[in-house]
């Protein structure tokens, strides 16, 4: 614990303003081509994995600061992947 780590926040916009915290979906470098739980996107020039499995809430507090932004299709193939595993439409 304590390392900063790239996330992608999942929340929508009026809870991120109203709420101190915020939901997020951690990011690594590791790839795990089998697992259905992650999502392969480029960010910052590099691939990494969503992991949809690790799902969380934090607070504000703990965000450094925004590196980037997903691309329309990986945005969408995120939402497909969270509805899938969590039902949230």
């Amino acid at each position: 614990m304590g390392k900063t780590r790239p996330c992608v926040i999942v929340s929508d916009d009026l809870r991120n303003e109203i709420l101190r915290t915020v939901v997020i979906c951690p990011m690594t470098s590791i790839h795990r081509t089998h697992w259905r739980t992650r999502l392969r996107v480029r960010s910052v020039g590099q691939h990494a994995d969503v992991c949809a499995d690790q799902i969380r809430v934090v607070s504000k507090s703990r965000l450094a600061g925004r590196i980037g932004r997903l691309s329309q299709d990986d945005a969408r193939a995120l939402h497909e992947l969270l509805t899938e595993m969590y039902g949230a439409r």
